[in-house]
């Protein structure tokens, strides 16, 4: 597995612990100064995946929890590449993702929005990137929600991802958004991250990786460390 947890973030990029407009974060962000541990022998030991772990639908979320027939919504296919600061890719990583349906509604007992469930759709997946660091999920376009932050707040379209690391405690969290979506201009969590990183979280619309007839093609590209990283969330 990649070592691509041990660095620092930059605070231009990511976004801070406390955003007040972001109304969670009041109540969970860190009220004294942080305190920097070493890395122990369990981060550098622990747990690893490998790809006997992953099935063969698992990055496929149109035909993974299939029951009676296609999940309903706009198919599309998100795919990237996992990278350093250099621009080498970053092979045999674990990446997991979870979205709302094309209604806009998670599979979860706290989510009571009043929209459908899908049947045919669950919102999770998972994948391995290759030796070329490549990736590709095939998905379903997650619909906009709800979410009760202030009034009449939505969150725009966003398919989250898990990146791990050389072991199972070495994480990254982000967020995915569309280009184009209006709701951005809104949207507490998209704008707690500064201005620099802002256009790092949206992916680029891809007709090469469209599928005639089938579906669009987004990129959505991954860069662990320096000036161009990734914000990833710190929450």
């Amino acid at each position: 597995m990649s070592q691509i947890i041990y660095n620092s973030f930059d605070r231009e990029v990511h976004p801070a612990y406390l955003t007040p407009e972001y109304k969670s974060t009041i109540y969970r962000a860190p009220q004294k100064p942080l305190v920097l541990l070493k890395q122990s022998l369990s981060e550098l030991t622990g747990p690893v995946f490998g790809d006997f772990n992953v099935g063969p639908l698992d990055h496929d979320l149109t035909k993974n929890t299939v029951k009676n027939g296609e999940p309903i919504g706009e198919r599309i296919i998100v795919h990237g590449k996992v990278m350093n600061e250099n621009g080498y890719p970053v092979p045999n990583t674990l990446i997991e993702i979870w979205q709302a349906n094309s209604a806009g509604r998670y599979v979860h007992k706290v989510d009571q929005h009043e929209a459908p469930l899908d049947p045919n759709f669950l919102g999770a997946g998972r994948c391995m990137t290759d030796s070329d660091g490549n990736y590709k999920f095939y998905t379903i376009k997650p619909g906009a929600y709800p979410w009760g932050n202030h009034y009449n707040a939505w969150r725009p379209n966003h398919i989250h991802f898990s990146l791990f690391g050389a072991n199972i405690t070495n994480r990254l969290v982000t967020q995915m958004y569309f280009p184009g979506d209006p709701l951005l201009d809104y949207d507490p969590v998209f704008l707690s991250v500064p201005p620099k990183g802002r256009e790092l979280l949206i992916c680029k619309f891809d007709l090469g990786a469209t599928e005639p007839s089938f579906a669009l093609g987004y990129r959505f590209d991954f860069v662990l460390r320096g000036y161009k990283q990734t914000p990833f969330e710190t929450l």
